[in-house]
C-alpha cells in the first residue's frame, strides 16, 4: 500500500496541511485538541511521523512544578511581576504547570537564602530576584546539587553552577537614562542616584552604565554618590528631601531602584523646577501620574506581559534541558515612556 502523506492525514484529521507541517514541525504553535486530533488520524492510517505527534501530544500532558521568589508583594511591580507569570502559567499551552510564587518581606541575605532553599525541595525548576551575597550563593549552589534548575530575574547573580537569565540589559538602560540627562538638561550640574540597594547587581550595572555615557559623552555633571533606598519609600523619600537641601544646583534625579513613591512625594513638596530632570524606574499608576504632572520627565520600564511569558519558557526550557544544556539567558528590550506616551 502506498505511504500515507501529509495531505492525507489532514483529510483523515479534518484539518489543513498547514496545521498537520506545525503539528510535525513546530507542535508548540498548536492547541493540544488539534495535536490529540492529529495523533488520533495518525493512528488509524498509520502515519509514518506517529512518533514525533506522540511526542508533542505528551508534552502537553506533562505535569510542572515551577517556582518563583520576589520581592515583597507591597511593591506594586512585584505584585504585577507575579500576576504577569501566573497568568503566562495559565494560558501555556503546552503541559499542566502548578506554579508557586512567593513573595519575601526580609529581604535580609540569610532570609533569602532559607526562601531559596525551601522553594527549590518543591520545585522543579526555580526563578529568584535576590541580591548578590555568598549565603545566596551557597543556597543556589545546594538547589543545583539537587537537579533543580535556577533563573535568576531582573539581575544576574553569581554561583558556581550555572545559572539562566531573564531581564534587561541593565548596562544599556543605565546608559540610555544618562542620555537622557544628557539631552533634557539644559545646564549641566550635579545628579543624584537612589538605588534599592548595593548587593543588587541590576541596580549596580544601571549606575555603571550611567557613569560611563557620562566619562565618554559629557564630563560637565558632576554624578553623587549613589544612596541606598533599602527598597523602602519612606527612606527614598529622605533621601530626595535632603538632597534637594544640601545641594540647591542640582539639575537631576535618576532613581534606579526601589522607593520611587517616596522620591515623587519629595519633589512633589518642593517648588517645581522647569529645569529639573528626573528618570525614574517601571510604569504603574504612581510612576504614570508622576509622568503626566511632569514630576518625572522619562520612564524605564520592563514590558511586563512579556516578562511574565519568557519566565515561564525559560522555567520549563531549564527543566526539560536538564543539568547538561546549559544556562539560558533571555535579554529583554525595555519600553520607554515619556509624557506625551502615556
Amino acid at each position: 500500500m502506498k505511504r500515507p502523506t501529509i495531505p492525507d492525514l489532514a483529510r483523515a484529521a479534518g484539518v489543513s496541511v498547514s496545521t498537520v507541517n506545525r503539528a510535525l514541525n513546530d507542535p508548540e504553535s498548536v492547541r493540544p485538541p488539534t495535536l490529540s486530533l492529529v495523533l488520533s488520524a495518525a493512528e488509524q492510517i498509520g502515519f509514518y511521523g506517529l512518533g514525533t505527534i506522540e511526542h508533542a501530544v505528551r508534552m502537553t500532558q506533562e505535569s510542572h512544578r515551577l517556582g518563583v521568589l520576589l520581592q515583597s508583594k507591597e511593591r506594586t511591580f512585584y505584585r504585577v511581576l507575579g500576576e504577569a507569570i501566573a497568568e503566562a502559567a495559565q494560558n501555556h499551552p503546552h503541559g499542566k504547570i502548578e506554579l508557586i510564587v512567593e513573595h519575601l518581606e526580609d529581604l535580609t541575605p540569610e532570609k533569602v537564602a532559607a526562601h531559596i532553599l525551601s522553594l527549590g525541595r518543591r520545585c522543579e525548576s526555580l526563578a529568584i530576584v535576590a541580591p548578590q551575597h555568598h549565603f545566596v550563593a551557597d543556597a543556589i549552589d545546594t538547589v543545583l546539587d539537587l537537579g533543580v534548575p535556577v533563573t535568576s530575574l531582573i539581575g544576574p547573580l553569581s554561583a558556581k553552577g550555572n545559572l539562566s537569565f531573564v531581564g534587561l540589559d541593565n548596562w544599556k538602560v543605565g546608559r540610555t537614562a544618562a542620555w537622557a540627562f544628557n539631552r533634557m538638561v539644559r545646564v549641566p550640574g550635579k545628579i543624584g542616584i537612589l538605588v534599592g540597594s548595593h548587593r543588587l547587581r541590576n541596580q549596580e550595572m544601571n549606575e555603571s552604565g550611567f557613569r560611563s555615557y557620562f566619562r565618554e559623552h559629557n564630563t560637565d555633571f558632576t554624578l553623587l554618590e549613589p544612596l541606598p533606598t533599602y527598597e523602602s519609600a519612606v527612606v527614598a523619600r529622605e533621601h530626595v528631601e535632603k538632597l534637594l537641601t544640601d545641594h540647591p544646583d542640582l539639575c537631576g534625579l535618576f532613581i534606579s531602584g526601589g522607593g520611587v513613591t517616596g522620591a515623587i512625594a519629595a519633589l512633589r513638596a518642593m517648588p517645581k523646577r522647569p529645569d529639573f530632570v528626573t528618570v525614574g524606574y517601571e510604569l504603574f499608576d504612581a510612576t504614570r501620574s508622576a509622568l503626566i504632572d511632569g514630576t518625572i520627565s522619562l520612564l524605564i520600564s520592563h514590558p511586563i506581559e512579556r516578562f511574565g511569558r519568557e519566565t515561564i519558557a525559560t522555567l520549563l526550557k531549564a527543566k526539560l534541558s536538564g543539568s547538561e544544556g546549559g544556562a539560558h539567558r533571555v535579554t529583554l528590550d525595555f519600553d520607554i515612556y515619556t509624557p506625551e506616551s502615556v
